[in-house]
């Protein structure tokens, strides 16, 4: 599957300070996911959807591309607890900032297979 959105916004150019490639090949990508507290990631998207796997986790506010609010994890009572495993779906153009006080660290296994 080709991505979504131009190299530009790729999580890894994009958003290097806070994503980290740990391996690569033609069927997965896994990154690396580092935000401290009080951190914004610039704009950025991942085009393939995965796993996640939660070293660390802190309440957080994913943006869109226009600056709208699509998830606040402290509205919906979403609790992030180290050692927990979910799935996702490949994300649009967005930030994510850490308003808890605690990392945000997360290995991601994208699927780049259809």
């Amino acid at each position: 599957m080709p991505p979504a959105h131009p190299g530009s916004f790729d999580a890894l150019v994009a958003a290097p300070n806070h994503h980290r490639l740990a391996f690569e090949n033609d069927n997965v990508r896994v990154l690396e996911t580092m935000i401290m507290p009080g951190d914004t990631t610039p704009l950025h998207t991942h085009c393939w959807p995965g796993t996640i796997y939660i070293l660390s986790g802190s309440d957080f506010v994913r943006r869109d591309e226009f600056g709208n609010v699509v998830l606040d994890t402290r509205e919906l009572g979403i609790v992030i607890s180290p050692g927990e495993a979910r799935w996702s779906d490949p994300l649009g153009l967005h930030t994510l900032e850490n308003v808890g006080d605690q990392p945000i660290h997360i290995i991601s296994t994208e699927l780049k297979i259809s």
